[in-house]
């Protein structure tokens, strides 16, 4: 069973929450304690869907050993998640679980030639979570997440949730390239010639007449 609280989270920094701290361990290889903690998640911990709010809790369930290098990390973070759907826009509520495994090198260890340029280290005896909860978390989030996997989304032409409208749900909807073109041949079609008195006739026949006397 963890042990409560044997490995604290350091209170000298409160705007650094996922800090910890070692000294527990003395630096002996081998030694190791497990520990189960929970902090508040910061800011922009997601992505532009779905992400963990603000200050919501966060439950770390933790293993740290010393090895010769430096502590070696081992947990699994708890985190509530909230987001909207990609197709339907509904919103997402849910729980997700990220595992991970971190080595974090002392800070007085040199690590020769081959040293990796993203290798943490330790602040004395403090590691930061921090930045490793973010990508076990944040990386593992799918940036079009759907409230379910057969989600067929709104209708295209009134917004609907098809979910909630009678099946074959559709609209006919006339092109509106075919309404511009009638709209042109209207205003472009030629006037109907004006028989409202019969004028028109009479003067035409008289003058045929007056053609043929002459």
């Amino acid at each position: 069973m963890p042990h409560e609280s044997r490995i604290p989270l350091t209170r000298n920094d409160p705007n650094a929450p996922f800090k910890l701290d070692t000294r527990a361990l003395s630096r002996q290889p081998g030694s190791s304690r497990e520990e189960h903690l929970t902090v508040l998640a910061p800011e922009n911990f997601g992505v532009e869907m779905v992400g963990v709010p603000e200050g919501a809790a966060i439950e770390l369930d933790l293993r740290l050993e010393a090895v010769l290098e430096g502590v070696l990390v081992t947990g699994t973070a708890t985190v509530p998640l909230k987001g909207e759907c990609s197709r339907c826009l509904d919103p997402i509520a849910s729980t997700f679980e990220a595992d991970f495994q971190e080595l974090y090198v002392y800070d007085d260890t040199r690590s020769g030639g081959n040293a990796d340029d993203d290798e943490l280290r330790l602040e004395g005896d403090l590691i930061d979570l921090e930045p490793v909860l973010r990508d076990a978390v944040v990386l593992a989030l799918p940036l079009s997440p759907l409230c379910r996997d057969d989600c067929p989304g709104l209708c295209p032409d009134c917004g609907a949730r098809l979910a909630d409208v009678e099946p074959g749900h559709r609209h006919d909807v006339a092109d509106p390239r075919w309404a511009a073109l009638r709209d042109l041949a209207g205003d472009n079609a030629p006037a109907a010639p004006d028989r409202g008195n019969g004028s028109s006739g009479t003067r035409d026949s008289s003058d045929r007449e007056g053609k043929q006397e002459g």
